[in-house]
């Protein structure tokens, strides 16, 4: 299920994006309410709980309009951090990882090798949620 939605609290750091169960849990906090009145029923799948919260954000409390965008943005950035791990590691992966074949096992030796990783490597794998 890949929800999209807003931080309450401030919006994350470049390498602390939010993991998609934390936003989950944050927007049944603070979104609860409105979706229990708005969007009652409304399936999970395929972003709907967002699409309704949008689609009803005249009568959304200022809270959770502001959860949702705050965690959607944290959760593309994650997924476009995903995508560009392995451009990103290249380097570090040739170096580090020769031999090992596949991208779970080239994602895993990179997390084993942390500490000579290149930066760039490394915070490509944080802000993709990885380590």
């Amino acid at each position: 299920m890949a929800v999209a939605l807003p931080l309450l609290w401030a919006v994350p750091a470049a390498a602390d994006t939010i993991s998609y169960a934390d936003a989950i849990s944050l927007l049944a906090k603070e979104c609860g309410r409105d979706i229990e009145r708005h969007c009652r029923g409304v399936n999970l799948a395929n972003n709907a709980i967002q699409a309704c919260l949008q689609e009803h954000q005249a009568e959304v409390s200022p809270t959770c309009t502001s959860t949702l965008a705050s965690v959607t943005a944290s959760i593309s950035e994650r997924q476009q951090a995903q995508a560009g791990v392995f451009k990103l590691c290249r380097g570090d992966a040739a170096r580090h990882c020769r031999g090992v074949v596949g991208e779970a096992n080239i994602l895993g030796c990179l997390l084993i090798t942390e500490r000579i990783d290149g930066a760039e490597c490394n915070q490509a794998i944080s802000e993709a949620g990885w380590r």
